[in-house]
């Protein structure tokens, strides 16, 4: 009997249902969350026919502005199992993931679901890590990964904690954590250090709202925590002043941005005014440090919000960050670690506003002394 593999379509829906309830005893995709991922962007949602039923899916989401896809469930009638169904759903998914230009396809099994371990295996998926209690079961998951397209060098990367952050608006200071606990294991985040960040690196004012952290701030603020610091930015004027309407607001964030600078001289930390290049930010990577990178959120999600992540890694095709905010409830923790950005595409994606801004906080490990009063 010939197994036909075709995109999902809404007369699907209860068939998707009925599988995932007899597949599934805990963490089921609800009817709403079938429906929504049926009619959205940014997936692959395939099913397995067989005489006319539907036996199987797959459902593959593509992250906006990455090159990263994942398996976000995948599932077998349980009496069809074990005639090669899953892995004809496998390859299909992992086929359509490629033609959409997605450079690594990743997923999460249960530690005891030896059946899937077995296959993912074989086709080639490689371990790369573990997440406890990751199941409302509170079983544990590995996370497995698969290179599928060129595949010319290692992943070098670093041990980086990753840390969601706990306001809309302290990107900076998640990210800036996260650097600096990778560098220095003495040095602790807290949601208090967090909002403290914030306070020392803030531009008061954007667009609306609360301000993000000014690049010179935040090293400011790690070197005040015993961090060697280097700060690069592409211009000399004030930084983020387009983005804010009111003229009181302006002369505001203009007197913050000229305090920073003032300080930073004061205070001998370094500051290039010129693009930092793919290879300099690799460069301090392999050297020890780990930059921190001004991205403009466009290609993931089109607001155009300047947004802060961490280098986690690279190779010759992608430099990985981490991301503090996982976009709307549909991205895990896992989609927000070591996200691979094209090489291409990073430079589009690194360039913030009408005037082009290019900047970045590179962070060099340091002596981090408890004792030490901190702003």
């Amino acid at each position: 009997m010939t197994v036909l593999i075709r995109p999902g379509k809404l007369a699907d829906l209860d068939d998707l249902v009925k599988l995932e309830n007899a597949g599934f005893t805990t963490d089921k995709l609800s009817r709403r969350s079938f429906r929504h991922w049926l009619a959205t962007d940014h997936r692959a949602l395939l099913v397995a026919e067989l005489m006319r039923r539907v036996v199987g899916y797959i459902l593959i989401i593509y992250h906006p502005g990455t090159r990263l896809a994942r398996i976000y469930s995948i599932v077998v009638m349980p009496e069809q199992r074990g005639n090669g169904i899953a892995k004809l759903l496998m390859q299909a998914g992992e086929q359509a993931a490629h033609e959409d230009g997605r450079l690594y396809l990743r997923l999460e099994v249960s530690v005891d679901n030896i059946a899937a371990i077995t296959l993912y295996e074989k086709l080639g998926f490689q371990k790369f890590g573990i997440y406890r209690d990751y199941y409302q079961d509170h079983k544990d998951a590995l996370r497995y990964q698969k290179r599928i397209r060129r595949y010319r060098d290692t992943l070098q990367h670093r041990s980086v904690h990753w840390l969601r952050q706990t306001t809309p608006f302290t990107c900076g200071p998640a990210a800036l954590m996260m650097a600096m606990h990778a560098l220095n294991k003495n040095y602790l985040p807290s949601e208090e250090e967090e909002i403290n960040l914030w306070r020392e690196a803030t531009t008061i004012f954007m667009t609306s709202g609360h301000g993000g952290c000014h690049p010179i701030g935040l090293a400011l603020a790690a070197k005040r925590r015993q961090f060697a610091v280097e700060v690069w930015i592409n211009q000399t004027g004030t930084l983020f002043i387009d983005s804010v309407r009111n003229e009181e607001k302006k002369r505001i964030v203009e007197l913050v941005d000229n305090c920073f600078k003032r300080e930073a001289e004061e205070q001998d930390v370094p500051i290039q005014y010129a693009n930092i290049t793919q290879n300099e930010l690799i460069a301090a990577f392999k050297s020890g440090a780990i930059p921190l990178i001004l991205i403009s959120t466009y290609l993931m999600d089109r607001k155009k919000a300047p947004h802060w992540v961490v280098m986690s890694g690279f190779d010759d095709d992608c430099l990985y960050m981490h991301d503090s905010d996982p976009d709307d409830g549909r991205q895990s923790e896992l989609d927000c670690q070591f996200i691979p950005i094209a090489r291409e595409d990073f430079d589009r994606m690194s360039s913030f506003g009408k005037t082009r801004l290019r900047t970045a906080v590179i962070v060099w490990p340091g002596v981090f002394n408890h004792n030490k009063k901190m702003g």
